[in-house]
């Protein structure tokens, strides 16, 4: 009888404390914290929107090129050859045609002290001093007037 009463409360205790604990972070929830703006700096963002996309137009072209020239094996040496010199050159001309993005880097002191830094493309107006929301984490930061 003792050691069913002993489990009973055993088994209570563990229930009442489970209840008191916080719950983890739901799926989708946006971390927000509060700061004010130590420092910022004009920064560069690199594209990488189109990444590819040269490489797979110029492979498709020198493909097609090297499909007309000759016939049977030598065909199929200018195929692959035509694809793999197109890939490289459209990769080259793609990497001349996309320009960075226009950014700013902001250094945030957080309410418990610490600083972070986030890079995000130029959006609303900011100001050293000014108090701010910084919203997310890690690349998806982004920090907004309060």
């Amino acid at each position: 009888m003792n050691r069913v009463a002993s489990l009973v409360a055993a088994f209570t205790s563990a229930l009442l404390l489970s209840a008191c604990a916080a719950p983890g972070p739901q799926p989708g929830a946006v971390e927000i914290q509060r700061g004010v703006i130590e420092q910022i700096s004009p920064a560069q963002i690199a594209t990488n929107q189109h990444q590819g996309l040269g490489a797979v137009v110029g492979g498709l072209g020198g493909l097609g090129i090297g499909s007309l020239i000759g016939a049977g094996t030598g065909r199929d040496v200018a195929m692959v050859v035509g694809a793999i010199g197109g890939a490289v050159i459209g990769n080259e001309v793609q990497k001349k045609h996309d320009q960075p993005i226009a950014g700013q880097q902001i250094i945030v002191r957080l309410s418990n002290g610490v600083l972070i830094q986030v890079t995000q493309p130029l959006g609303p107006y900011l100001a050293v001093g000014q108090r701010v929301y910084v919203q997310g984490s890690g690349e998806d930061a982004r920090v907004v007037p309060q």
